[in-house]
């Protein structure tokens, strides 16, 4: 049985600077973490397609003292441009929520595009 992620975690976004957006994904447990982090799916090229970039161009970082993921990525128009729609990234995460995570809290999990 599957879960959607922002059922076990927190998401906030927000520029990097003018070129770059970062993505904080905060679980509600360290197990969840856990089984998310091991299950090898949340990485480049899971999160790429989702914003329509090459895997070489995204990185996650995972915190294991917070339990937290971190996912930075390329803005497609610098921050301010005129024709950006979120200048300051604070919706850039939405697309992540497609993510669905199986087996949260009863073993092994992994991340899968719903």
């Amino acid at each position: 049985m599957s879960r959607p992620i922002a059922t076990v975690a927190s998401f906030r976004s927000k520029n990097a600077g003018p070129f770059t957006v970062t993505i904080d994904i905060f679980f509600d447990s360290a197990d969840d973490y856990r089984q998310v982090r091991d299950g090898g799916q949340l990485r480049p090229e899971t999160v790429a397609p989702r914003y329509d970039l090459d895997p070489e161009a995204v990185s996650v970082y995972f915190v294991d003292s917070v339990s937290a993921a971190k996912v930075s990525l390329p803005r497609r128009l610098p921050g301010g441009d005129p024709d950006d729609t979120d200048v300051c990234g604070g919706q850039m995460f939405v697309p992540l929520l497609s993510l669905s995570v199986e087996g949260v809290g009863r073993g092994t999990a992994h991340v899968t595009g719903t």
